[in-house]
Protein backbone atom coordinates (compact mmCIF):
# COMPACT_ATOMS: atom_id res chain seq x y z
CA UNK A 1 0.00 0.00 0.00
CA UNK A 2 1.37 3.60 -0.90
CA UNK A 3 2.67 5.35 2.32
CA UNK A 4 0.88 8.71 3.20
CA UNK A 5 3.08 11.52 3.03
CA UNK A 6 1.81 14.98 2.50
CA UNK A 7 4.11 17.25 1.05
CA UNK A 8 5.72 19.81 3.40
CA UNK A 9 6.10 23.26 1.68
CA UNK A 10 9.26 25.22 2.60
CA UNK A 11 9.54 28.81 2.02
CA UNK A 12 12.07 29.54 -0.76
CA UNK A 13 13.73 31.74 2.23
CA UNK A 14 14.67 30.25 5.52
CA UNK A 15 15.28 32.73 8.09
CA UNK A 16 15.53 31.25 11.30
CA UNK A 17 16.38 32.86 14.99
CA UNK A 18 17.45 30.80 17.50
CA UNK A 19 17.21 31.75 21.71
CA UNK A 20 19.38 30.13 24.27
CA UNK A 21 18.47 30.33 27.87
CA UNK A 22 20.87 30.57 30.77
CA UNK A 23 17.27 29.91 33.04
CA UNK A 24 19.66 31.72 35.57
CA UNK A 25 21.81 28.61 36.86
CA UNK A 26 19.42 26.27 36.41
CA UNK A 27 20.72 26.04 33.06
CA UNK A 28 23.66 27.80 32.74
CA UNK A 29 24.98 26.53 36.08
CA UNK A 30 25.60 22.93 34.16
CA UNK A 31 26.30 24.08 30.72
CA UNK A 32 28.37 26.64 28.88
CA UNK A 33 25.26 28.84 26.82
CA UNK A 34 27.60 31.10 25.54
CA UNK A 35 29.34 28.37 23.68
CA UNK A 36 25.69 26.74 22.99
CA UNK A 37 24.80 30.22 21.25
CA UNK A 38 27.84 30.00 19.36
CA UNK A 39 27.25 26.69 17.74
CA UNK A 40 23.35 27.71 17.05
CA UNK A 41 24.48 30.43 15.16
CA UNK A 42 26.39 28.46 12.55
CA UNK A 43 23.76 26.18 11.84
CA UNK A 44 22.00 26.21 8.33
CA UNK A 45 19.63 28.89 7.60
CA UNK A 46 19.78 30.59 11.44
CA UNK A 47 20.01 34.27 10.80
CA UNK A 48 20.43 35.25 14.28
CA UNK A 49 20.89 33.59 17.69
CA UNK A 50 21.23 35.14 21.24
CA UNK A 51 21.83 34.36 24.55
CA UNK A 52 19.39 35.60 27.13
CA UNK A 53 19.16 35.29 30.60
CA UNK A 54 15.52 34.32 30.96
CA UNK A 55 13.53 34.07 28.01
CA UNK A 56 10.30 33.79 29.88
CA UNK A 57 11.11 37.16 31.14
CA UNK A 58 9.11 40.34 29.94
CA UNK A 59 12.36 41.53 28.89
CA UNK A 60 12.99 38.06 27.19
CA UNK A 61 9.99 38.16 25.14
CA UNK A 62 10.29 41.30 24.43
CA UNK A 63 13.78 40.66 22.58
CA UNK A 64 12.03 37.56 21.08
CA UNK A 65 9.21 40.22 19.25
CA UNK A 66 11.69 41.93 18.74
CA UNK A 67 14.13 39.62 16.34
CA UNK A 68 11.35 38.05 14.70
CA UNK A 69 10.21 41.91 13.24
CA UNK A 70 13.93 43.53 12.42
CA UNK A 71 15.15 40.23 11.20
CA UNK A 72 12.42 38.76 9.37
CA UNK A 73 12.25 35.62 10.91
CA UNK A 74 10.08 32.66 9.55
CA UNK A 75 10.90 30.69 12.40
CA UNK A 76 11.69 30.39 15.86
CA UNK A 77 13.56 28.23 18.02
CA UNK A 78 14.03 28.69 21.90
CA UNK A 79 15.89 26.34 24.10
CA UNK A 80 15.20 26.19 27.65
CA UNK A 81 13.25 24.72 29.74
CA UNK A 82 9.86 22.23 29.51
CA UNK A 83 7.05 23.22 26.58
CA UNK A 84 4.78 21.57 28.72
CA UNK A 85 4.83 25.02 31.00
CA UNK A 86 6.59 27.59 28.86
CA UNK A 87 5.29 26.07 25.24
CA UNK A 88 1.66 28.34 24.95
CA UNK A 89 3.66 31.97 26.29
CA UNK A 90 6.60 31.35 23.39
CA UNK A 91 3.88 30.73 20.91
CA UNK A 92 1.72 33.38 21.74
CA UNK A 93 5.01 35.95 21.45
CA UNK A 94 5.43 34.74 18.03
CA UNK A 95 2.06 35.70 17.40
CA UNK A 96 1.78 38.57 18.94
CA UNK A 97 4.65 39.73 16.51
CA UNK A 98 3.19 38.74 13.40
CA UNK A 99 4.61 34.97 13.12
CA UNK A 100 2.31 32.33 12.84
CA UNK A 101 2.42 30.54 16.34
CA UNK A 102 3.25 27.00 14.82
CA UNK A 103 5.86 28.34 13.15
CA UNK A 104 7.74 28.08 16.75
CA UNK A 105 10.14 25.05 18.03
CA UNK A 106 11.12 24.72 21.56
CA UNK A 107 14.06 22.65 22.65
CA UNK A 108 14.44 20.95 26.30
CA UNK A 109 18.04 22.16 27.42
CA UNK A 110 16.97 22.14 31.09
CA UNK A 111 15.10 19.30 31.82
CA UNK A 112 16.54 16.44 29.69
CA UNK A 113 19.76 18.15 29.97
CA UNK A 114 21.27 20.77 32.57
CA UNK A 115 19.49 19.07 34.96
CA UNK A 116 20.34 14.90 34.43
CA UNK A 117 24.00 16.05 33.74
CA UNK A 118 25.15 18.24 36.79
CA UNK A 119 28.52 18.06 37.02
CA UNK A 120 29.77 17.12 33.56
CA UNK A 121 29.49 20.58 32.13
CA UNK A 122 31.62 19.56 28.79
CA UNK A 123 29.10 16.13 27.91
CA UNK A 124 26.30 18.54 29.00
CA UNK A 125 27.10 21.32 26.44
CA UNK A 126 27.91 18.96 23.50
CA UNK A 127 24.03 17.24 24.25
CA UNK A 128 22.67 20.92 23.96
CA UNK A 129 24.62 21.26 21.12
CA UNK A 130 22.83 18.61 19.48
CA UNK A 131 19.53 18.82 21.02
CA UNK A 132 19.51 22.47 19.08
CA UNK A 133 20.73 21.02 16.05
CA UNK A 134 17.87 18.93 15.90
CA UNK A 135 15.25 21.52 16.81
CA UNK A 136 16.58 23.80 13.94
CA UNK A 137 16.47 21.02 11.81
CA UNK A 138 12.61 20.23 12.59
CA UNK A 139 11.92 23.94 12.17
CA UNK A 140 12.29 23.97 8.51
CA UNK A 141 9.23 21.17 7.78
CA UNK A 142 7.26 23.48 10.43
CA UNK A 143 3.48 24.15 8.79
CA UNK A 144 1.73 27.45 9.73
CA UNK A 145 -1.17 26.01 11.40
CA UNK A 146 -5.22 27.61 12.24
CA UNK A 147 -6.32 27.23 16.00
CA UNK A 148 -9.53 25.07 15.96
CA UNK A 149 -12.91 27.08 17.21
CA UNK A 150 -15.75 25.23 18.69
CA UNK A 151 -19.03 26.62 19.77
CA UNK A 152 -19.73 26.82 24.08
CA UNK A 153 -22.76 26.12 25.96
CA UNK A 154 -22.23 28.30 29.04
CA UNK A 155 -24.10 25.39 31.74
CA UNK A 156 -21.83 23.48 34.32
CA UNK A 157 -23.30 19.91 35.09
CA UNK A 158 -21.95 19.61 38.92
CA UNK A 159 -22.10 15.62 39.99
CA UNK A 160 -22.23 15.11 43.67
CA UNK A 161 -23.81 17.65 46.71
CA UNK A 162 -21.57 17.72 49.01
CA UNK A 163 -19.98 20.68 50.40
CA UNK A 164 -17.32 20.80 47.45
CA UNK A 165 -20.12 20.19 44.80
CA UNK A 166 -22.31 22.72 46.73
CA UNK A 167 -19.80 25.50 47.18
CA UNK A 168 -18.72 25.20 43.29
CA UNK A 169 -22.23 25.36 42.50
CA UNK A 170 -23.22 28.70 44.90
CA UNK A 171 -19.97 30.65 43.11
CA UNK A 172 -20.46 29.20 39.48
CA UNK A 173 -24.08 30.66 40.36
CA UNK A 174 -23.21 33.77 41.43
CA UNK A 175 -21.34 33.99 38.29
CA UNK A 176 -24.74 34.01 36.62
CA UNK A 177 -23.51 30.77 35.04
CA UNK A 178 -26.34 28.13 34.88
CA UNK A 179 -25.99 24.99 36.93
CA UNK A 180 -27.50 21.65 37.27
CA UNK A 181 -26.81 19.87 40.21
CA UNK A 182 -27.01 15.73 40.13
CA UNK A 183 -27.08 14.38 43.42
CA UNK A 184 -27.43 10.71 43.85
CA UNK A 185 -29.32 10.67 47.57
CA UNK A 186 -32.32 12.15 48.73
CA UNK A 187 -30.76 14.54 50.60
CA UNK A 188 -27.36 17.91 49.82
CA UNK A 189 -24.65 17.94 52.18
CA UNK A 190 -23.00 14.99 52.35
CA UNK A 191 -20.78 14.40 55.10
CA UNK A 192 -20.88 17.18 56.73
CA UNK A 193 -23.95 16.32 57.73
CA UNK A 194 -22.64 13.74 59.94
CA UNK A 195 -20.02 16.03 61.82
CA UNK A 196 -20.47 17.95 64.96
CA UNK A 197 -17.66 20.76 64.34
CA UNK A 198 -15.42 21.78 61.44
CA UNK A 199 -11.86 21.28 62.60
CA UNK A 200 -9.65 23.13 63.33
CA UNK A 201 -12.36 26.44 63.31
CA UNK A 202 -14.45 24.55 65.12
CA UNK A 203 -17.27 25.74 63.48
CA UNK A 204 -20.68 24.17 64.41
CA UNK A 205 -21.31 21.58 61.33
CA UNK A 206 -24.76 21.65 60.76
CA UNK A 207 -25.35 25.10 61.05
CA UNK A 208 -22.36 25.73 58.38
CA UNK A 209 -23.92 22.82 56.12
CA UNK A 210 -27.61 23.83 56.59
CA UNK A 211 -26.95 27.46 56.01
CA UNK A 212 -25.07 26.29 52.13
CA UNK A 213 -27.90 23.89 51.32
CA UNK A 214 -30.17 26.62 52.01
CA UNK A 215 -28.17 29.15 50.23
CA UNK A 216 -27.75 27.36 47.23
CA UNK A 217 -31.36 25.81 46.88
CA UNK A 218 -32.51 29.36 46.75
CA UNK A 219 -30.49 29.96 43.46
CA UNK A 220 -32.75 30.42 41.08
CA UNK A 221 -29.82 29.85 38.12
CA UNK A 222 -29.19 26.33 39.67
CA UNK A 223 -31.60 23.62 38.96
CA UNK A 224 -31.32 20.53 41.39
CA UNK A 225 -32.00 16.43 40.97
CA UNK A 226 -32.33 14.13 43.47
CA UNK A 227 -31.95 10.73 43.73
CA UNK A 228 -30.82 11.14 40.25
CA UNK A 229 -27.73 10.01 38.60
CA UNK A 230 -25.45 10.11 35.42
CA UNK A 231 -25.54 7.69 32.80
CA UNK A 232 -24.50 8.81 30.26
CA UNK A 233 -21.84 11.09 28.23
CA UNK A 234 -21.68 12.38 24.95
CA UNK A 235 -19.44 14.80 23.17
CA UNK A 236 -16.75 16.86 24.04
CA UNK A 237 -15.48 20.37 25.83
CA UNK A 238 -18.01 23.15 25.66
CA UNK A 239 -20.72 20.62 23.50
CA UNK A 240 -21.58 17.89 26.12
CA UNK A 241 -24.44 15.68 26.01
CA UNK A 242 -25.58 14.38 29.58
CA UNK A 243 -28.56 11.74 30.62
CA UNK A 244 -29.53 12.33 33.65
CA UNK A 245 -31.71 9.23 35.31
CA UNK A 246 -33.56 10.05 38.37
CA UNK A 247 -34.67 6.41 40.16
CA UNK A 248 -38.18 6.93 39.91
CA UNK A 249 -39.00 8.77 36.67
CA UNK A 250 -37.44 8.82 32.80
CA UNK A 251 -34.17 9.83 31.78
CA UNK A 252 -34.00 13.68 30.88
CA UNK A 253 -31.05 14.94 28.31
CA UNK A 254 -29.28 18.23 29.46
CA UNK A 255 -26.83 19.88 27.08
CA UNK A 256 -23.77 21.32 29.27
CA UNK A 257 -20.49 23.09 28.47
CA UNK A 258 -18.41 21.61 31.53
CA UNK A 259 -17.95 19.19 34.33
CA UNK A 260 -17.46 19.09 37.45
CA UNK A 261 -16.88 15.74 39.70
CA UNK A 262 -17.52 16.35 43.25
CA UNK A 263 -18.76 12.81 44.29
CA UNK A 264 -16.90 12.47 47.89
CA UNK A 265 -15.13 9.80 48.65
CA UNK A 266 -16.82 7.44 52.12
CA UNK A 267 -15.45 6.24 55.59
CA UNK A 268 -13.60 2.90 55.63
CA UNK A 269 -15.56 0.78 57.80
CA UNK A 270 -12.96 -1.71 59.47
CA UNK A 271 -14.96 -5.03 59.56
CA UNK A 272 -12.61 -7.74 61.39
CA UNK A 273 -10.08 -5.41 62.57
CA UNK A 274 -9.64 -4.19 66.45
CA UNK A 275 -12.90 -6.29 67.39
CA UNK A 276 -15.11 -3.33 65.62
CA UNK A 277 -18.46 -4.10 66.70
CA UNK A 278 -20.17 -0.70 66.27
CA UNK A 279 -21.11 -0.84 69.75
CA UNK A 280 -18.25 -0.75 72.28
CA UNK A 281 -15.36 -0.74 69.29
CA UNK A 282 -16.62 2.21 66.60
CA UNK A 283 -15.02 4.14 64.22
CA UNK A 284 -14.30 8.09 64.44
CA UNK A 285 -17.72 8.99 62.01
CA UNK A 286 -19.99 6.84 64.89
CA UNK A 287 -18.65 8.76 67.35
CA UNK A 288 -19.45 11.96 65.89
CA UNK A 289 -23.08 10.44 65.87
CA UNK A 290 -22.06 10.59 69.71
CA UNK A 291 -21.13 13.32 70.13
CA UNK A 292 -23.83 15.42 68.15
CA UNK A 293 -26.70 13.48 69.69
CA UNK A 294 -24.76 14.03 73.69
CA UNK A 295 -25.28 10.01 73.38
CA UNK A 296 -21.67 9.35 74.56
CA UNK A 297 -21.33 7.77 77.72
CA UNK A 298 -18.11 6.16 78.08
CA UNK A 299 -15.41 7.77 80.46
CA UNK A 300 -12.13 6.44 79.80
CA UNK A 301 -11.43 6.81 75.67
CA UNK A 302 -8.61 5.28 73.52
CA UNK A 303 -8.28 6.18 69.91
CA UNK A 304 -6.06 4.49 67.61
CA UNK A 305 -5.06 5.91 64.17
CA UNK A 306 -3.99 4.85 60.97
CA UNK A 307 -6.94 1.79 60.93
CA UNK A 308 -7.16 0.51 57.62
CA UNK A 309 -4.84 3.22 56.26
CA UNK A 310 -0.79 3.20 55.56
CA UNK A 311 -1.24 -0.67 54.73
CA UNK A 312 -0.62 -3.13 51.83
CA UNK A 313 -4.17 -2.96 50.87
CA UNK A 314 -4.46 0.96 51.39
CA UNK A 315 -1.20 3.14 51.09
CA UNK A 316 -2.40 6.23 51.28
CA UNK A 317 -2.54 8.49 54.22
CA UNK A 318 -5.77 10.39 54.27
CA UNK A 319 -4.51 13.39 56.06
CA UNK A 320 -7.74 14.41 57.73
CA UNK A 321 -8.21 10.70 60.04
CA UNK A 322 -5.60 12.85 63.03
CA UNK A 323 -7.46 16.05 62.45
CA UNK A 324 -10.78 14.89 63.35
CA UNK A 325 -9.31 12.25 66.15
CA UNK A 326 -7.83 15.67 68.07
CA UNK A 327 -10.81 17.77 67.07
CA UNK A 328 -13.34 14.79 68.52
CA UNK A 329 -10.75 14.53 71.80
CA UNK A 330 -10.50 17.84 72.14
CA UNK A 331 -14.72 18.55 72.25
CA UNK A 332 -14.82 15.11 74.86
CA UNK A 333 -12.40 16.60 77.25
CA UNK A 334 -14.00 20.29 77.22
CA UNK A 335 -17.28 19.22 77.80
CA UNK A 336 -16.30 16.69 80.20
CA UNK A 337 -12.63 17.84 81.93
CA UNK A 338 -12.76 14.32 83.80
CA UNK A 339 -12.84 12.26 80.87
CA UNK A 340 -9.61 10.75 80.12
CA UNK A 341 -8.72 10.24 76.60
CA UNK A 342 -6.02 8.81 75.02
CA UNK A 343 -4.50 8.41 71.25
CA UNK A 344 -2.69 5.70 69.95
CA UNK A 345 -0.77 6.79 66.65
CA UNK A 346 2.56 6.52 64.23
CA UNK A 347 2.82 9.46 63.06
CA UNK A 348 0.29 13.14 63.43
CA UNK A 349 -0.39 14.58 60.20
CA UNK A 350 -1.14 17.93 61.50
CA UNK A 351 -0.12 20.38 58.73
CA UNK A 352 -0.46 23.70 59.22
CA UNK A 353 -0.16 26.48 61.55
CA UNK A 354 -3.57 25.69 63.20
CA UNK A 355 -3.63 22.51 63.57
CA UNK A 356 -0.29 22.60 64.77
CA UNK A 357 -1.48 24.60 67.44
CA UNK A 358 -4.64 22.49 68.00
CA UNK A 359 -2.54 19.55 68.27
CA UNK A 360 -0.83 21.45 71.63
CA UNK A 361 -3.49 22.40 72.59
CA UNK A 362 -4.71 19.30 72.86
CA UNK A 363 -2.19 17.83 75.20
CA UNK A 364 -2.81 21.08 77.55
CA UNK A 365 -6.78 19.79 77.80
CA UNK A 366 -5.57 16.76 79.08
CA UNK A 367 -5.60 14.28 76.00
CA UNK A 368 -2.57 12.22 76.26
CA UNK A 369 -0.44 10.74 72.92
CA UNK A 370 1.25 7.44 72.93
CA UNK A 371 3.31 6.07 69.85
CA UNK A 372 2.62 2.39 68.76
CA UNK A 373 5.19 0.38 66.63
CA UNK A 374 2.79 -0.70 63.52
CA UNK A 375 4.57 -3.76 63.69
CA UNK A 376 3.14 -4.86 66.85
CA UNK A 377 0.06 -2.74 66.67
CA UNK A 378 -2.25 -2.51 69.53
CA UNK A 379 -4.85 -5.22 70.94
CA UNK A 380 -8.22 -4.88 71.94
CA UNK A 381 -9.76 -7.54 74.36
CA UNK A 382 -12.31 -7.22 76.97
CA UNK A 383 -11.91 -3.28 78.06
CA UNK A 384 -8.33 -3.54 77.67
CA UNK A 385 -5.93 -2.25 74.94
CA UNK A 386 -2.26 -3.55 75.40
CA UNK A 387 0.31 -1.98 72.97
CA UNK A 388 4.27 -1.87 72.63
CA UNK A 389 5.11 1.89 73.31
CA UNK A 390 7.85 2.62 70.34
CA UNK A 391 9.65 5.31 72.96
CA UNK A 392 9.72 3.34 75.89
CA UNK A 393 9.86 0.07 74.17
CA UNK A 394 7.47 -2.22 76.67
CA UNK A 395 4.15 -3.00 76.99
CA UNK A 396 1.51 -1.05 77.99
CA UNK A 397 -2.16 -1.56 79.07
CA UNK A 398 -4.70 0.97 79.09
CA UNK A 399 -8.41 0.43 80.63
CA UNK A 400 -11.01 1.47 78.05
CA UNK A 401 -14.53 1.77 78.02
CA UNK A 402 -14.77 2.84 74.60
CA UNK A 403 -12.39 2.38 71.89
CA UNK A 404 -12.49 4.65 68.42
CA UNK A 405 -10.78 3.51 65.20
CA UNK A 406 -9.89 6.46 63.12
CA UNK A 407 -10.00 5.08 59.17
CA UNK A 408 -9.76 6.62 56.26
CA UNK A 409 -11.81 7.70 53.49
CA UNK A 410 -12.11 5.75 50.65
CA UNK A 411 -13.13 6.35 46.81
CA UNK A 412 -16.80 5.65 46.52
CA UNK A 413 -17.96 2.28 45.38
CA UNK A 414 -19.13 3.49 42.08
CA UNK A 415 -16.55 5.99 41.21
CA UNK A 416 -14.47 3.32 39.29
CA UNK A 417 -17.86 2.98 36.91
CA UNK A 418 -18.25 6.99 36.48
CA UNK A 419 -14.76 7.52 36.18
CA UNK A 420 -14.98 4.75 33.00
CA UNK A 421 -18.03 6.40 31.48
CA UNK A 422 -16.59 10.16 31.71
CA UNK A 423 -13.34 8.74 30.27
CA UNK A 424 -10.74 9.97 33.01
CA UNK A 425 -8.43 8.26 35.28
CA UNK A 426 -8.41 7.27 38.60
CA UNK A 427 -5.20 6.30 40.89
CA UNK A 428 -3.88 3.24 42.47
CA UNK A 429 -6.04 3.74 45.36
CA UNK A 430 -9.33 4.50 43.43
CA UNK A 431 -9.33 8.15 43.65
CA UNK A 432 -9.93 10.31 40.53
CA UNK A 433 -6.63 11.49 39.04
CA UNK A 434 -5.78 15.03 38.06
CA UNK A 435 -3.84 16.39 35.21
CA UNK A 436 -0.83 17.28 37.04
CA UNK A 437 -0.64 17.90 41.02
CA UNK A 438 1.08 21.27 40.78
CA UNK A 439 -0.06 22.95 37.02
CA UNK A 440 -3.31 21.54 36.89
CA UNK A 441 -4.55 19.99 40.49
CA UNK A 442 -8.19 20.49 39.92
CA UNK A 443 -8.27 19.53 36.14
CA UNK A 444 -8.60 15.96 34.09
CA UNK A 445 -6.46 15.38 30.86
CA UNK A 446 -9.54 15.40 29.52
CA UNK A 447 -10.60 19.08 28.48
CA UNK A 448 -13.88 20.63 30.39
CA UNK A 449 -14.10 17.66 33.13
CA UNK A 450 -13.32 18.76 36.39
CA UNK A 451 -12.68 17.43 39.98
CA UNK A 452 -12.45 18.47 43.67
CA UNK A 453 -13.28 17.84 46.81
CA UNK A 454 -12.67 14.04 48.12
CA UNK A 455 -13.29 12.45 45.08
CA UNK A 456 -9.53 13.38 43.70
CA UNK A 457 -7.96 12.54 47.94
CA UNK A 458 -9.34 12.96 51.11
CA UNK A 459 -9.74 16.85 51.92
CA UNK A 460 -11.12 18.63 54.91
CA UNK A 461 -14.05 20.74 54.78
CA UNK A 462 -12.59 23.81 54.45
CA UNK A 463 -10.65 22.23 51.88
CA UNK A 464 -13.40 21.02 49.93
CA UNK A 465 -15.18 24.09 49.95
CA UNK A 466 -12.02 26.03 48.58
CA UNK A 467 -11.26 23.75 46.20
CA UNK A 468 -15.69 23.85 44.95
CA UNK A 469 -14.59 27.82 44.18
CA UNK A 470 -11.56 26.85 43.02
CA UNK A 471 -12.66 24.75 40.17
CA UNK A 472 -15.45 27.41 39.75
CA UNK A 473 -12.67 29.55 38.59
CA UNK A 474 -11.14 27.29 36.35
CA UNK A 475 -14.78 26.65 34.46
CA UNK A 476 -15.60 29.75 33.98
CA UNK A 477 -12.09 31.00 32.54
CA UNK A 478 -13.72 28.49 29.87
CA UNK A 479 -17.14 29.28 29.91
CA UNK A 480 -16.83 32.56 29.79
CA UNK A 481 -15.26 32.86 26.41
CA UNK A 482 -17.67 33.14 22.80
CA UNK A 483 -15.49 30.89 21.18
CA UNK A 484 -13.11 28.14 22.40
CA UNK A 485 -9.64 28.44 20.96
CA UNK A 486 -8.01 24.36 20.74
CA UNK A 487 -4.42 23.87 19.67
CA UNK A 488 -4.13 22.69 15.92
CA UNK A 489 -1.63 19.68 16.58
CA UNK A 490 -4.00 17.25 16.35
CA UNK A 491 -4.16 14.06 14.44
CA UNK A 492 -5.55 13.92 10.84
CA UNK A 493 -6.50 11.06 8.49
CA UNK A 494 -5.94 10.66 5.00
CA UNK A 495 -9.76 8.91 3.62
CA UNK A 496 -7.63 7.60 0.50
CA UNK A 497 -5.39 5.27 2.25
CA UNK A 498 -7.26 4.83 5.09
CA UNK A 499 -8.23 1.23 5.07
CA UNK A 500 -10.57 1.30 7.97
CA UNK A 501 -8.35 -1.29 10.34
CA UNK A 502 -9.61 0.07 13.10
CA UNK A 503 -6.43 0.17 14.93
CA UNK A 504 -6.71 3.67 15.74
CA UNK A 505 -9.34 3.04 17.42
CA UNK A 506 -8.15 0.72 20.06
CA UNK A 507 -5.07 3.07 20.95
CA UNK A 508 -6.89 6.62 21.17
CA UNK A 509 -7.52 7.44 25.33
CA UNK A 510 -10.04 10.52 24.88
CA UNK A 511 -12.04 8.14 22.41
CA UNK A 512 -12.11 11.02 19.88
CA UNK A 513 -11.67 8.47 16.85
CA UNK A 514 -14.63 6.71 15.47
CA UNK A 515 -15.58 4.73 12.23
CA UNK A 516 -17.52 6.03 9.37
CA UNK A 517 -19.11 2.81 8.22
CA UNK A 518 -20.39 4.18 4.72
CA UNK A 519 -17.29 5.80 3.49
CA UNK A 520 -15.45 2.75 5.44
CA UNK A 521 -12.50 5.13 6.92
CA UNK A 522 -11.42 6.21 10.54
CA UNK A 523 -12.62 9.66 11.58
CA UNK A 524 -11.12 12.70 14.13
CA UNK A 525 -13.17 14.38 16.21
CA UNK A 526 -10.50 17.62 16.23
CA UNK A 527 -11.42 19.09 19.29
CA UNK A 528 -11.45 15.79 21.09
CA UNK A 529 -8.08 14.65 19.98
CA UNK A 530 -5.34 15.85 22.42
CA UNK A 531 -2.48 15.00 20.20
CA UNK A 532 -0.44 12.32 21.90
CA UNK A 533 0.06 10.46 18.38
CA UNK A 534 -1.04 6.99 19.94
CA UNK A 535 -3.09 6.45 16.56
CA UNK A 536 -0.28 8.02 14.13
CA UNK A 537 2.40 5.42 15.65
CA UNK A 538 -0.54 2.60 15.40
CA UNK A 539 -1.19 2.97 11.58
CA UNK A 540 0.08 0.78 9.60
CA UNK A 541 -0.36 2.62 6.10
CA UNK A 542 0.73 5.84 7.56
CA UNK A 543 -2.83 7.29 6.73
CA UNK A 544 -3.10 9.10 9.89
CA UNK A 545 -0.63 11.65 10.75
CA UNK A 546 -0.07 14.05 14.28
CA UNK A 547 0.57 17.43 13.13
CA UNK A 548 3.97 19.21 13.90
CA UNK A 549 5.12 15.56 13.99
CA UNK A 550 4.68 14.34 10.70
CA UNK A 551 7.38 11.73 9.83
CA UNK A 552 9.57 14.29 7.71
CA UNK A 553 9.43 16.42 10.66
CA UNK A 554 10.60 13.87 13.20
CA UNK A 555 13.09 12.40 10.50
CA UNK A 556 14.58 15.40 9.82
CA UNK A 557 15.79 15.54 13.25
CA UNK A 558 16.91 11.80 13.23
CA UNK A 559 19.08 13.27 9.59
CA UNK A 560 20.26 15.65 11.77
CA UNK A 561 21.94 13.83 14.79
Amino acid sequence: MKMYNEKINIPEELRIGVFICDCGSNIAGHLNTKEVTEFAATLPNVVFARNNLYSCSESGIVEIKKAIQEEKLNRVVVASCSPRTHQPLFRASCGEAGLNPYLFEMVNIRDQCSWVHMGMNELATEKAKELVRMGVAKSVYLEPQQDIESDVTPRVLVVGGGVAGLSAAQSLSTMGLEVILVEKTDQLGGLEREYTKIAPEMMDAQAHIADLVATVESLKNVTIYRNTEVTAMDGFIGNFVMTITPKKGDPVEEKIGCIILAIGAVPFVPEGQYGYDGRTVITQMELEQKLRTKTLDAKNIVMIQCVGARTKEKEFCARICCLTAVKNAKIIMEENPDKHVHILYRDMQMYGTQREKMLWDARGEGVRFDVYDPQKPPAVSNGKITFNHAVLGEDVSLDADLVVLSTPLVPRPDALALAQMMRVPVDANGFFLEAHAKLRPLDFASDGIFVCGSTRYPAGIIEARSQGMGVSARVASILFKDKLIIDALVAVVNPKTCAGCLGCLDVCPYNAITFNTEARTCEINRVLCKGCGNCASTCPSQSVQLKGYKPEQLLSQIRAV
